[in-house]
């Protein structure tokens, strides 16, 4: 074949030579880069060690951490790029740089009073390490906090940086590219789970017969990979086990189960009541009493300020351990029982950070005083409520960072320890613990919700939230090869990839609503924060646009009315029903192709037995 392609390249020009050889080396260059690039990935050996050991169920989890790292370090840089850099050389005066302040005009001047509670003078280490855990103190007037970017524009030499555009700007940016990017993720499970959807038969021919990787030369790689096949093919089988098991159901068999499962249910909305109504008890208590410091002492204060962290957190973890003891009794696939332990779990999670934000929000607009109204939200108690929000934020990802390396070192080490050396029957019958992929799932994916909330009060929180995952994926590696034992019932990594995405997905919706009422609703601080001299932070946009020239306004304005938005979205929807019509005429063919490979291959075997028996006689 490459004797023929050289033959015919001689009759071509000397244009279509070169593009033809020059595609060549870019394919091979490409093709290059790409394999430096896998050795390059990030804990690329670990993972394909942990596949192997406990197949790829678990790999899964830590494939998924891997991403959260990736896209909270892309979202600190784009923060730190063009919101925090900025301000900081500005107001150092670094490349010729200066920077601009604009007084709020039409404002009241008892809105515009804001002392940061910075610690002065001689302090205790104690204050320090609760200020370094809280937020407060040094750190609220660092740039951590919305508080410290109140500069309304950059001179950078001759050109102006306006800051309140590219702080909101930088919002949506990093909003809008962990949305694409989960999709993205989400296309590509989507289709292994199409694949894996297959025939049973045509899955097993797959392992069997096209499984093996014959690069592998390396004797643990190629061990890795035994094992690997290994617990597919128990996945499989544990699959047709189930599905044979319920098959055979009786009709008593039935009524059990199900009556079973709807009793359960009443408990698990029983326990999510419970938590909700903690929590909210918990907060109105610590807003009532947190600055009444006349009639407690200094860590009487603290734990009441501290309390709705704390409750959060122990709902978090006290949830999710409840969910999972009750989801053995019901009888599910690994699989679905993954699935049911999120879907409840989140919202626990994702809820309790609501209840938090919408107590906040309700002290935060409360208003009984002419001069309140005139700030339009509560001056006395919150001055610079952003930098508020972001404490809190901060509180519950330090906090929950806390939980997990305590539950490593005081709850795993320990069980392991017992288990080895101790022959008692009540601790042999705990055993070694299974490694909880929907448990451990869930704490990272509430941790990125309160990065994707608190970057817009905190702009350098994904940096922790890198830190903090970076910490985490050891800890859980730690834990799990030295305190976890193998799964008893396999999980399928390609549906639990999937899933995972489309939660995560779900817990970026949920941070635009709160993101979405701070930004367009709630107005902002007027004594700190770069939208000082706006009534909200969305307000600096039709702001940015009366600047721009009259027919790029027009434009602009034409873009954003009825007359282009319900065209627009009725295309939309035109070239979605037929990708939806394409894809079902897709998958009609890939049936029917399905069906004359079947036919073909009883073809096949008619035609070998008439051989066979032709030879015979």
């Amino acid at each position: 074949l490459r004797d023929c392609q050289q033959a015919d390249i001689k009759y071509l020009s000397e244009w279509k030579q070169w593009k033809r050889t020059s595609s060549k080396s870019l394919k091979k260059v490409l093709n290059e880069v790409k394999e430096l690039s896998s050795y390059l990935e990030l804990w690329r050996h670990d993972i394909h060690s942990i596949e192997g050991k406990f197949g790829t169920g678990i790999q899964s989890y830590f494939s998924f951490l891997r991403f959260l790292v990736l896209l909270s370090f892309i979202i600190f840089i784009l923060m730190f790029s063009f919101v925090t850099l900025p301000s900081i050389i500005s107001k150092y005066g670094i490349f010729n740089s200066s920077f601009a302040k604009i007084p709020p005009k039409n404002v009241e001047l008892h809105c515009t009073i804001y002392k940061p509670s910075g610690n002065k003078g001689l302090t205790y280490f104690y204050t320090y390490l609760k200020d370094l855990l809280s937020g407060t103190g040094f750190l609220e007037v660092t740039s951590l906090f919305y508080g410290y970017y109140t500069i309304d524009a950059a001179w950078l030499s001759i050109l102006r940086y306006n800051l309140p555009l590219a702080y909101l700007l930088a919002t949506f940016a990093y909003l809008a590219l962990s949305l694409l990017w989960i999709i993205k993720r989400s296309v590509e499970g989507f289709k292994q789970n199409l694949v894996h959807g297959e025939d049973q038969f045509q899955s097993y021919c797959n392992k069997v017969f096209a499984g093996w990787d014959f690069c592998i030369t390396d004797p643990n790689a190629a061990r890795l990979k035994h094992r690997s096949l290994q617990y597919e093919l128990q996945t499989d089988l544990e699959e047709e086990r189930l599905k044979r098991k319920i098959a055979e159901r009786t009709m008593k068999e039935k009524l059990r189960i199900y009556s079973l499962r709807i009793f359960i249910n009443i408990i698990a909305i029983a326990v999510l009541s419970g938590c909700f109504y903690s929590i909210y008890r918990a907060t109105v208590f610590s807003q009532e009493n947190s600055n009444d410091i006349s009639n407690m002492n200094f860590q009487a204060n603290l734990l009441v300020q501290y309390l709705p962290s704390m409750v959060i957190t122990l709902a978090n973890f006290i949830a999710p351990q409840i969910f999972s003891f009750l989801i053995r009794f019901e009888d599910y696939s690994p699989a679905f029982e993954i699935r049911l332990t999120l879907m409840r779990c989140i919202f626990v999670r994702l809820a309790n950070i609501g209840v938090l934000l919408f107590s906040l929000w309700s002290q935060i607009s409360y208003c009984a005083t002419d001069e309140c109204k005139a700030c339009g939200y509560n001056y006395k108690l919150y001055p610079c409520w952003e930098t508020e929000v972001g404490q809190e934020m901060y509180k519950l990802m330090i906090f929950d960072f806390i939980i997990i390396l305590a539950v490593t070192l005081f709850v795993d080490f320990p069980r392991k320890l017992l288990v080895t050396h101790c022959s008692c029957k009540p601790v042999q019958w705990c055993g070694l613990q299974e490694f909880g992929i929907s448990d451990n799932v869930l704490e990272i994916i509430y941790g990125q919700t309160i990065c994707w909330i608190g970057t817009f009060f905190s702009p350098l929180l994904p940096a922790i939230a890198t830190i903090k995952y970076f910490i985490i994926f050891y800890i859980k590696k730690i834990s799990l090869m030295h305190t976890c034992k193998p799964a008893a019932r396999p999980v399928r990594a390609s549906s639990s990839n999937f899933f995972f995405l489309v939660v995560l997905l779900i817990g970026l919706v949920l941070a635009f609503i709160p993101l979405g009422i701070s930004i367009a609703h709630i107005p902002s601080s007027k004594a700190c924060g770069p939208f000082r001299s706006f009534n909200t932070s969305w307000a600096v946009v039709p702001d940015t646009i009366l600047e721009l020239p009259t027919g790029l306004q027009q434009v602009l304005y034409g873009i954003a009315s009825e007359a282009f938005a319900v065209p627009f979205f009725m295309v939309i929807c035109l070239i979605m029903f037929y990708f939806i019509a394409l894809a079902g005429a897709h998958k009609r063919v890939v049936e029917q192709l399905r069906e004359q490979l079947v036919m073909e291959s009883r073809d096949k075997l008619f035609l070998i037995r008439k051989i066979t028996e032709a030879q015979r006689h």
